[in-house]
């Protein structure tokens, strides 16, 4: 058993660090493409490389299985394009990927509000942390919260809607058929948004397609299939804790790729926000550590 956790830990690690370099992948591809179409070809052609994998799963689900796993991806559908356009306006990816992760801490919240579920009393530290740590970050110039940040929030509270919603339909879906039609809702969601509203480029260069299939085969498609993977290893409590890891990552490559560095006040307010993490994954965490 021990053996079998080990090989969990460390191919959950690697989709954290996958999860991480998409988003430098994603940077470097919007230096080219709308971001909104940039996003919908993205999850629409890894959702296909997905589907190519569990096609025989796909053909058993039922018609009310079709419509949960399509309701879910609409949602993230829609999170994820108010994250790309935080990404497209953000100058500091590391601060973006802290307060996406501000879904892990809304989803109890969120889940009591809307489905009356019971909340860890846990949750009424990690609250005040990850809004205190996100007042810090829109406090830089006075009181004005940046384009990139209210995007990125508005993300935020989707992906947890996303997470919450995918927990109910992941019972009685498989994992993999889900994941595919949901990245494939990613991309009919986005795409008519992009037609309506973004002017498309008359031509592709080479390295506009170089980052678009890095962040579809590598950033999206390999990592979710390894996420599926490694979470049918471990338990979901004991996946939570490495998961946390992402926004360290995303701020660490950001800083070597890009250059990007934090004022004190943004390194405070995402350090705010990490320890909101840190308390709404608590008894996991002291679980894990009692264990090792």
């Amino acid at each position: 058993m021990p053996q079998y956790s080990t090989k969990a830990d460390v191919f959950l690690i690697v989709v954290t660090l996958l999860a991480a370099i998409s988003w430098m992948f994603s940077k470097e591809a919007l230096a080219g493409f709308p971001p909104l179409l940039f996003v919908g070809s993205r999850f629409l052609l890894a959702g296909i490389i997905l589907a190519a994998f569990g096609h025989k799963l796909l053909r058993a689900l039922s018609a009310e299985q079709w419509r949960a796993a399509a309701g879910v991806g609409t949602v993230f559908g829609c999170a994820m394009s108010f994250w790309i356009m935080g990404l497209f306006y953000a100058d500091n990816l590391g601060e973006g990927a802290f307060i996406t992760s501000m879904a892990v801490v809304l989803v109890p919240p969120l889940s009591l509000l809307f489905f009356r579920e019971t909340v860890a009393a846990s949750t009424w530290v990690a609250l005040p942390l990850a809004i205190a740590g996100m007042a810090l970050l829109a406090l830089q110039d006075g009181f004005q919260p940046e384009a990139s940040q209210l995007f990125f929030l508005c993300a935020a509270v989707l992906f947890s809607l996303t997470f919450i919603l995918n927990g109910r339909a992941a019972t009685r879906i498989p994992a993999l058929a889900l994941s595919a039609i949901q990245l494939c809702i990613v991309g009919l969601v986005a795409l008519p948004i992009s037609i309506a509203t973004e002017q498309w480029p008359d031509d592709i260069s080479g390295n506009m397609l170089w980052w678009l299939s890095l962040s579809v085969v590598v950033g999206t498609a390999a990592r979710f299939l390894l996420q599926t993977y490694a979470q049918g290893l471990t338990s979901p409590s004991h996946a939570a804790v490495i998961m946390v890891l992402e926004p360290i990552w995303t701020a660490l490559i950001a800083a070597a790729w890009f250059g990007e560095r934090m004022t004190e006040i943004q390194m405070m307010g995402c350090g705010l926000i990490f320890a909101s993490l840190l308390a709404n994954r608590w008894s996991n965490i002291r679980d894990w550590l009692r264990r090792e």
